[in-house]
């Protein structure tokens, strides 16, 4: 006779065989095996068929007999999300040069594949020849959505071809599709992947690209109508999406609000970084100073680079006085690749795989180095890498205790809130070096809070992309390079901008009210694992765990 927790564990296993099989390639940079010779089914039945599928489960995990079960209310969620996605039909209208469009997806995450054996090798194969017919599928849904007035952004159509032509125009010596070794006896794979890539995989790029210039560029919407508010049932899309990237019911009105008090309360800390650094309280001259003064930009790539891992190494030192669960691998520091980087963020984190074989890995963008923040750069490795995205990632992913799905959960709440919160974690924990890198604190908490106003004002409120530069440009201290990329990503991610502060905010007060009921007994190290040590949970399940805490 099966148990409760039985049923509870075996719908965990259930929803996360389905998503995986949604997502093959994603599977195999998880070190998942069974799902490596295949790509995504882009499809409209493939996507009735999972909605079904997850929706069944979804009710399932919602029987009452299982209302105490943290697993339970992760399924349930997981499942929930995976059908506001479905809902929201991205794939007919996102187009663009960064990983949510479906070429730069291939392109990016291709060359992350570990080819540890001839067999793996022989699956990349196969998964490369399957190239055409998901672009053509893609291309479908493009032509679907169309023809129901859901059409994508030019701008970011234009963008997407531009990083087709920088693909396509490279050597097919320097075929990134092509960069992999394989560990073993080769026996012609080598041969084989290149013939495949050339006669194959490029060609399906080619026609992709040709299908956005003759079809999809005249359908593009202008830059003065770039949101979700703008397409028919664009509202419901949002909020679903919402849903997804927050966990929350908050409502557009609601976020964006919360965006414009954060953005005035942090005048007060400008005023006095500003009065200790560059001698003026004054907000617009602060920003001045910071985004025109060439000390405050890179002298090359290598210099960007040295400075993070100095940073990183340095949060590594300090990290075991503030948590007692530790990863069990450092993190390593590249470049963003090169056909990436031009329309790529500033930087990102790739957590390692299940399987050992691929580490962690901390990307920064190295392009136009010298128009890049320095004051930034501190920052954004201890968001990225160490103690943010390293440390929650890989820690999830070591929790053999918990049921796969639970190490793995997609709550961009719980995972983009604790990098931001670790933000002022850091600075807590003395690894800001100097007064300028704290600059950099507050620069990101103002685009984390201009992100609730921008997103909600594009896909909401109908503003234009010049409108959401025009706030950022006036309310944070980055670079036009880093805005301009910064609204393009909102435009082109709907809703995932909003996880950050909300995450952020909701660790910050459950933090304050467990120090507050246990006053002189809060061991912060002791709260840094339990929030850790249950893999990414959805807000409301981290508030019910934190306020189940033993002691508080």
């Amino acid at each position: 006779m099966t148990t409760a927790d039985d049923r509870v564990l075996a719908l965990a296993d259930e929803l996360l065989a389905l998503q995986l099989a949604a997502e093959p390639l994603g599977a195999t940079l998880l070190g998942l095996p069974g799902h490596d010779d295949r790509l995504a089914d882009a499809s409209e039945d493939a996507d009735a068929e999972q909605r079904a599928a997850a929706l069944d489960i979804a009710a399932r995990a919602a029987d009452p007999e299982f209302a105490a079960d943290v697993t339970a209310k992760v399924v349930a969620q997981q499942a929930g999300a995976m059908v506001d996605r479905i809902d929201a039909r991205m794939v007919e209208y996102t187009i663009s040069d960064i990983f949510v469009g479906p070429a730069a997806s291939l392109l990016t995450f291709l060359p992350m594949v570990v080819l540890p054996d001839a067999e793996r090798g022989q699956s990349y194969l196969a998964r490369l020849r399957q190239v055409p017919e998901h672009l053509e599928q893609v291309a479908e849904r493009h032509r679907a959505g169309a023809a129901a007035g859901r059409v994508p952004v030019r701008k970011l159509v234009d963008s997407a071809i531009a990083h087709l032509d920088r693909y396509l125009g490279a050597d097919l010596a320097a075929d990134p599709l092509l960069a992999q070794q394989l560990v073993g006896d080769d026996n012609g794979f080598a041969a084989e992947r290149e013939r495949v890539v050339a006669e194959v995989v490029r060609p399906a790029f080619a026609a992709y690209r040709s299908m956005l210039v003759d079809e999809m560029v005249q359908h593009g919407r202008p830059d003065d109508r770039p949101g979700l508010c703008a397409l028919p049932g664009g509202d419901e899309a949002y909020a679903a999406l919402s849903r997804v990237h927050t966990t929350t019911d908050l409502t557009p009105e609601q976020l964006h609000q919360t965006g414009l008090d954060i953005i005035a309360n942090l005048r007060d800390e400008y005023a006095e970084l500003g009065t200790r650094v560059f001698g003026t309280a004054d907000q617009a001259e602060v920003f001045q100073r910071l985004i025109t003064d060439p000390a405050l930009r890179w002298r090359d790539a290598d210099e960007l680079l040295d400075h993070a891992k100095a940073a990183i190494a340095r949060a590594e030192e300090a990290a075991p006085r503030w948590f007692g669960r530790l990863p069990g691998q450092r993190c390593k520091v590249e470049p963003v690749p090169a056909a990436e980087a031009p329309g790529g963020p500033a930087a990102y984190y790739m957590p390692p795989s299940l399987d050992g074989l691929r580490p962690g890995v901390y990307y920064a963008n190295t392009d136009r180095a010298h128009e890049r923040d320095r004051f930034v750069a501190e920052v954004t490795a201890f968001h990225e890498a160490v103690p943010g995205h390293h440390f929650q990632l890989t820690i999830a992913m070591e929790l053999a205790e918990l049921p796969l799905l639970r190490r793995l959960a997609d709550v961009n709440a719980y995972v983009e809130g604790w990098g931001l919160y670790t933000e002022r974690l850091a600075d807590e924990m003395g690894l800001y070096s100097d007064d300028v890198a704290r600059f950099g604190m507050l620069a990101m908490d103002s685009m984390r809070a201009g992100r609730l106003v921008v997103d909600t004002g594009l896909h909401a409120k109908g503003w234009s992309r010049e409108q959401a530069v025009d706030y950022l440009r006036h309310n944070t201290p980055l670079s036009a390079l880093e805005i301009g990329n910064e609204v393009d990503r909102y435009i082109a991610y709907p809703g995932q901008a909003l996880s950050y502060m909300v995450g952020r905010l909701e660790l910050q007060r459950v933090r304050a009210e467990a120090a507050a009921r246990l006053g002189d007994r809060f061991d912060i190290r002791a709260f840094h694992d339990l929030v850790l040590g249950g893999g990414p949970l959805p807000l409301k399940v981290l508030d019910e765990v934190v306020s189940a805490w033993p002691g508080v």
